[in-house]
């Protein structure tokens, strides 16, 4: 072996040794079946210690595996739908309906969202419908669970990584806890937000609430260029906006149009 080589060799097994006793040693692995749930788990704990608190660690620990998310995960085919067929599949004419008759009920609260955050009602009562049919189905999975399911599986680890770290900082501030159940990605509330948007657009209050939870979304849609009093048409200013809530072209499209008509009632 040439000395340049040797030197190389010596040089790379202590780097090696080095990122393993500074806690920098490769990550958890990833996987996609239930096996290395357990593994890539305590992998992530033993990781994270001194970094995310004891009790969030401990939350983590009692998660299962999720089946129930990864079968949700791999079946989102109404994204793949015309809208006329996916406005029809997710209910588009009773969310008018309903929505036209909760902006009248609950004017005031309306009133005031859209005071503070210039959001009109249509939009908020459109994500409102469609995500959980107005409070009515906000799912019945595991939030902490349904997380680390998907910061372990390899499809999306890195994003979902980020939302399970936002999840124990949730769980340290009371916000989530080993019960809390939502919708199979990890969504909870009215309009499902993820942790890391409860962390980032929350604006107090439980987001099981209608309120807290309406308020929320227009902060977020506040937060991605939603301008007072400007279209949220395809093609119109606040339309971005909208496409910031999801990326789904056929979602984006029957969110406006669904606004549209409860706004114009």
């Amino acid at each position: 072996m040439a000395a340049s080589k040797r030197h190389f060799t010596f040089a790379a097994a202590a780097l090696t040794a080095a990122l393993a006793g500074s806690g920098q040693a490769q990550a958890a692995q990833c996987g996609n079946s239930a096996g290395g749930f357990e593994t890539w788990k305590r992998e992530f704990i033993a990781e994270n210690r001194g970094k995310v608190s004891a009790n969030a660690l401990d939350a983590l620990a009692g998660t299962t595996y999720s089946t129930a998310t990864i079968s949700a995960d791999r079946g989102q085919r109404s994204f793949k739908l015309s809208l006329e067929q996916f406005m029809a599949k997710r209910g588009g004419p009773t969310i008018v309906k309903r929505g036209r008759a909760l902006k009248r009920s609950q004017a005031a609260l309306f009133s005031s969202i859209e005071q503070r955050y210039g959001v009109p009602p249509g939009p908020l009562l459109a994500i409102w419908g469609m995500e959980t049919g107005f409070g009515a189905v906000k799912g019945n999975v595991n939030t902490l669970s349904a997380v680390a399911t998907l910061a372990y599986d390899c499809r999306r680890s890195e994003y979902f990584t980020d939302q399970l770290y936002a999840a124990l900082t949730l769980v340290d501030r009371g916000i989530l806890t080993t019960s809390t159940r939502g919708a199979a990605h990890g969504e909870i509330g009215h309009t499902q937000f993820l942790p890391r948007n409860v962390l980032k657009y929350g604006t107090g209050g439980d987001l099981n609430e209608t309120g807290a939870a309406l308020s929320s979304t227009a902060n977020f849609l506040k937060a991605h260029g939603w301008q007072r009093g400007a279209g949220y048409q395809p093609g119109e200013p606040n339309f971005v906006a909208l496409q910031g809530w999801n990326a789904a072209s056929v979602y984006e499209r029957a969110i406006a149009i669904i606004g549209r008509q409860i706004d114009e009632d």
